[in-house]
């Protein structure tokens, strides 16, 4: 999406280490015309797709998902990092690493918002190491929903996610709306 990566380009930072700033666009500060345009490409690299809901995790995924879902006509559900005490019942539970806050991140959805035999799509802000979407796609196998797709709005391919999550034998499209081939020297390179 050539907006998106202009707006990268121009806004975004290259921190080292693979991490890229893009605060003032989707991961602190959000452009609404942005957004909305974002979740239009992303509904259309998923036509033809079958989806009951959209799930993400807080809070960078949010947006992208909201925008997204409501081209889709979906509802969205969002994997929580704490548990509040609204949340009774039975809860799936996963883990991550956060690349960018350094630990463990919990995530956790109440069960009543996945329901068996639903098609999932997930939306996310990056694919990076994978191992975010594979906490989100190890809750909708635990659900026994079907995993529809993946879509991120940046796509490190450097990092090797997406080989991860086609090794763990999810076996469904991955698209993103920008994919970054290279960071190195402070460059911030996009595939063709």
């Amino acid at each position: 999406m050539q907006a998106l990566k202009e707006r990268i380009l121009a806004e975004g930072q290259n921190l080292g280490s693979g991490i890229l700033k893009i605060d003032s666009l989707l991961n602190h500060q959000i452009y609404p015309d942005l957004m909305m345009e974002m979740g239009r490409e992303m509904a259309k690299l998923f036509e033809g797709v079958k989806v009951d809901r959209i799930l993400t995790a807080e809070i960078s995924g949010i947006a992208p998902a909201l925008t997204t879902a409501v081209v889709l006509g979906v509802p969205v559900v969002y994997a929580r990092k704490l548990k509040p005490i609204t949340m009774a019942g039975p809860v799936y539970l996963e883990t991550a690493p956060s690349h960018t806050k350094g630990g463990e991140v919990n995530l956790l959805v109440s069960a009543e918002f996945l329901h068996a035999g639903e098609d999932v799509l997930i939306i996310d802000d990056f694919l990076a190491t994978g191992k975010t979407i594979m906490a989100l796609a190890r809750m909708v196998k635990s659900a026994r929903c079907n995993l529809v797709g993946i879509g991120v709005v940046v796509e490190k391919t450097f990092e090797g996610g997406r080989e991860i999550v086609s090794k763990a034998g999810f076996d469904c499209p991955v698209r993103a709306l920008a994919t970054i081939v290279n960071m190195d020297d402070g460059k911030i390179v996009f595939a063709e």
